[in-house]
């Protein structure tokens, strides 16, 4: 069923070269399987390639696609998630759109009638009363900002705020147990969203490219580009790669909690997941394979980690059913955080990530 061929050692390269003080801009995330500590690697890649066009298809955080534009390439940003999607448009497919004072102003005023839905549906589930009164008064005001791009920046300070006020950025638990004091925490979200706008808005800039952002099935994704970054969640058999139940809340911020399957007996009133082939072994096997086969005519660079599986000799293999030369590279890397609270910190966090380069 999975034809695995031997690998061929390490691909050695030397130290890259210190990466644009643009590409450093990103607002820092806690995002699950986030590269932002791996961008200079992923850079020492994909720069030994002639390309000027990035098709990042699992976006994720938005930090790749931002290092990619950071460094001149026009850049196509594509997630199935919501809030993906959002930060993308903000950060990735805007260049020189920011949220004013007066935009400020308008997003903090109480006066504007809300549904109270983030109040009354998770009321004492993940923040104080004051808090989930706040987000509402947010989401009621974002429909009088001048665009689209205006409502991007701000749903992208306002996930931020609900990120970093979260212990753990995850919303899989209810409650405060893993209040650990720090700062984060003890600020309020009105503070942690104009903390977060600032943040945002000093990551707008203008690379002379026409980008874009896509909410979409990678599998469904046409566009085609030079370069093509494949970062897809990764496949474990003791671990789960859901997002959705990770970042529900954020998600359904995203989607104004529009078009979801609400489920309303868990105690962390989640939705519905969406499906994906990453799911299963097999899934994400034959997912990999019609990504490879849609997509050879370009360079391929491949994010996984060593503790997941298809497993780093399947990938090659696939990899070579459509592409004449195949490396990967092997950088060592810890997870900040478990599936489980005693995995924190743990050795079996370290990991090696590959990178494939199919070219």
């Amino acid at each position: 069923m999975f034809d695995a061929l031997p690998s061929p050692p390490p691909l050695a390269v030397s130290a890259p070269a210190a990466l644009p003080a643009q590409a450093l801009r990103y607002p820092s995330t806690r995002f699950m399987g986030s590269k932002q500590h791996l961008l200079a690697d992923i850079w020492a890649v994909a720069s030994r390639f002639e390309f000027s066009s990035v098709l990042d298809l699992f976006s994720g955080s938005g930090v790749v696609s931002y290092l990619f534009k950071a460094q001149g390439r026009q850049v196509f940003a594509n997630d199935y998630m919501a809030c993906s999607a959002v930060f993308a448009r903000a950060l990735i497919e805007n260049s020189s759109i920011r949220l004013s004072d007066e935009d400020m102003q308008l997003l903090c005023d109480p006066a504007t009638p809300g549904d109270g839905f983030v109040s009354t549906t998770f009321k004492g589930l993940y923040y104080s009363d004051e808090d989930n009164a706040f987000i509402d008064t947010v989401r009621a005001n974002l429909s009088r900002l001048a665009s689209e791009t205006h409502r991007a920046l701000a749903l992208a300070a306002l996930m931020r705020a609900c990120l970093k006020k979260r212990p753990r950025g995850a919303f899989t638990y209810t409650g405060y147990r893993y209040d650990d004091g720090r700062r984060d925490l003890k600020l309020s979200l009105r503070e942690q969203f104009l903390a977060a706008a600032a943040c945002v808005n000093a990551a707008v800039f203008d690379n002379g490219q026409e980008n874009s952002a896509r909410q979409g099935d990678a599998m469904e994704c046409a566009q085609q580009a030079d370069l093509v970054y494949l970062d897809p969640p990764y496949y474990s058999p003791l671990s789960d790669n859901e997002y959705v139940r990770r970042y529900h809340f954020i998600e359904g911020l995203a989607r104004h909690w529009a078009g979801v399957e609400m489920q309303w007996h868990t105690k962390t009133r989640k939705f519905k997941s969406y499906p994906t082939p990453f799911t299963t072994r097999q899934g994400a096997y034959d997912a990999l394979e019609a990504l490879f086969r849609r997509h050879q005519q370009s360079i391929l660079l491949v994010s996984y980690s060593s503790n997941s599986e298809p497993t780093q000799d399947e990938i090659l293999g696939l990899l070579r059913k459509y592409k004449q030369k195949v490396e990967v590279v092997s950088v060592n890397h810890r997870y900040s955080f478990g599936n489980q609270g005693h995995k924190v910190g743990a050795n079996n966090n370290r990991v090696q990530e590959y990178l494939f380069v199919g070219a």
